[in-house]
């Protein structure tokens, strides 16, 4: 143990205790918030190693319970408080800078604090990107195409991202970018299954294809 406290067993609602349930923060006492410019972790964010399309569970223990990722190396790991693989991984290696894949709340380790700062939000973004129908409507729109660029700098079209590169996914990449084609495929899983509600994105009202402007 890092202190002499005797074991206590958590109550804390969501989990965040490490795998034999000790505290991640004393009873009562509320979760510290600070601001970017007190944090001095920020910097050490490395954008190009994040990538949250893989399955969100930890690298050592495999559980997918409160999960965060690394901002520093991008590797995910559960837990927040002693002894958890993140909290052991920032004592390590020295990365103190994590984000919950479940909220996109950012916390420092092993300070303790959750960190709160605007220049975070792209990386929210990119962890639960969501359009609105106006975005969806606009990506069809004459002269609208626009490139916009990942977290690592590399260009690409809203809504039409393919898969990773897993060993031999090029195969299904195919399928997948020809898809992307289909207006209301793509519609449905850019509004989150909603497409087919009020209009589908630009489409027909039913979530169909608009017979005057077919996919």
């Amino acid at each position: 143990r890092l202190d002499n406290e005797p074991e206590r067993p958590s109550t804390s609602s969501d989990g965040e205790g490490d795998a034999s349930g000790i505290l991640a923060r004393r009873p009562g006492g509320p979760l510290r918030k600070v601001a970017g410019s007190e944090c001095p972790y920020l910097d050490t964010i490395s954008r190009a190693r994040l990538d949250f399309d893989f399955e969100k569970s930890c690298s050592v223990t495999l559980r997918k319970e409160n999960v965060y990722a690394c901002l520093v190396c991008g590797k995910y790991f559960c837990g927040r408080g002693p002894r958890t693989p993140a909290y052991t991984h920032a004592l390590e290696e020295g990365h103190s800078i994590f984000m919950k894949l479940s909220t996109g709340q950012v916390f420092a380790l092993p300070d303790g604090y959750e960190v709160v700062d605007q220049s975070l939000q792209d990386i929210k973004q990119v962890l639960n990107p969501t359009f609105s129908r106006e975005d969806v409507a606009s990506l069809d729109a004459p002269g609208s195409e626009r490139w916009e660029r990942t977290l690592s700098g590399e260009p690409y079209l809203p809504g039409m991202v393919g898969l990773n590169n897993l060993k031999a996914t090029d195969y299904a990449n195919v399928v997948v970018h020809a898809l992307l084609r289909v207006r209301p495929f793509r519609d449905h899983f850019l509004l989150g299954g909603q497409a087919g509600q009020g209009g589908g994105g630009g489409g027909a009202p039913g979530g169909g294809p608009d017979p005057k402007n077919p996919p």
